[in-house]
């Protein structure tokens, strides 16, 4: 037909599920049958049917099951909202098929591209974050056997979460792969070294999205480094070597419009989302967020996958200047399992969240 959304008007098998506080097993007809909650005192002249669960509470070093899923299936979309003093210390990991090691294993704020944890409006195509921090996840997820998302409580204080996970329960094809996403830290980076963004992929897949969550701590531009992919094998050079940080992001020339100014922007594949000042444009500690998805240039691997940046700013006298900037970065890739198990590099960064 030449229609790419004529699919939209193609009958499926599938069935249609949905898990969120008011129905935690995505049961047919589950929904808004809860007695007890956190809404229960306000629906207390309504009763059954009237917003009685509409969120959990988790308490410090304590975790909750969002969803428990048995059979294939498709996670479609997942919308989740809390305080963003928890964006940080709230853990999202996601196990695939009853498998141990999480596949993804993410701050909540970073997985939504908030690291920073501080609101800002963000419509790209995958991840869309609304007023005022409505987080929205439109990664297709498949599963064959199992599919289980947890939520950690790593900080001091008890969280309220409202969540709901839309998926679908249907046959998935052979060759669908598994979605993972994997978050690291250098805070600082350490002189003259590069930030990893994501290391260890065993297997054949293809890598999908990246965000970046990066403070300045240093006067002046601080983007010149090179975003590098190292595929099936390579080692000291990269197969994939970009330009600059702000042209791997989609922007050109210190991401200035007018001069002087940055300007943040957000598009369908890619932006500068955020741009939090302290004062002026290019002063220490100034923080930005940015996002990359690779849907028409995915990055296929069939053995193995390493991705780098450097950090760059300029000296005087014309020359790179090797930069220690705090450094926070998501890789989104899909990809055959098993996977290899966390590296320690991995679990120290989130203990040091």
């Amino acid at each position: 037909m030449g229609d790419p959304f004529f699919d939209l008007a193609l009958l499926g098998t599938g069935r249609s599920r949905s898990m969120s506080p008011e129905n935690r097993t995505g049961e047919a007809g589950g929904g808004a049958r809860a007695v007890e909650g956190t809404g229960r005192l306000a629906a207390r002249d309504l009763g059954q049917g009237w917003k009685v669960s509409p969120s959990i509470v988790i308490k410090p070093d304590n975790h909750a099951v969002l969803a428990d899923i048995a059979g294939s299936g498709v996670v479609q979309h997942f919308w989740i909202t809390t305080h963003p003093r928890f964006w940080r210390s709230l853990i999202l990991e996601i196990f695939w098929d009853d498998e141990r090691s999480p596949s993804v294993r993410v701050p909540l704020g970073d997985f939504f591209c908030h690291g920073w944890s501080e609101p800002s409006l963000l419509p790209s195509l995958m991840v869309a974050v609304n007023p005022r921090g409505g987080f929205n996840c439109y990664w297709p997820m498949p599963f064959r056997n199992h599919a289980r998302f947890v939520l950690s409580n790593v900080g001091s204080d008890e969280a309220v979460v409202y969540y709901q996970l839309d998926y679908c329960e249907d046959q998935i094809p052979s060759d669908a792969a598994y979605f993972h996403a994997q978050w690291r830290r250098s805070h600082p980076l350490p002189a003259k070294t590069n930030h990893v963004i994501v290391d260890h992929v065993q297997g054949r897949g293809h890598y999908v999205g990246t965000y970046l969550a990066w403070q300045s701590n240093h006067t002046g531009w601080w983007g010149e480094g090179e975003v590098k992919f190292y595929l099936d094998g390579d080692r000291d050079f990269p197969t994939i070597c970009g330009t600059g940080t702000e042209d791997y992001f989609g922007g050109a020339w210190n991401f200035e419009q007018p001069p002087g100014q940055y300007q943040a922007f957000s598009a369908p594949f890619s932006g500068l989302h955020q741009v939090i000042r302290p004062d002026g444009l290019y002063a220490s500690q100034t923080r930005f967020g940015m996002y990359r998805w690779h849907l028409a240039d995915r990055i296929h691997f069939q053995e193995n996958l390493k991705v780098t940046i450097q950090a760059l700013g300029w000296r005087q006298d014309g020359r790179y200047l090797p930069l220690q900037d705090d450094i926070a970065s998501v890789a989104f890739w899909y990809q055959t399992e098993p996977h290899q198990p966390w590296d320690a590099m991995c679990r120290e960064a989130l203990d040091n969240t």
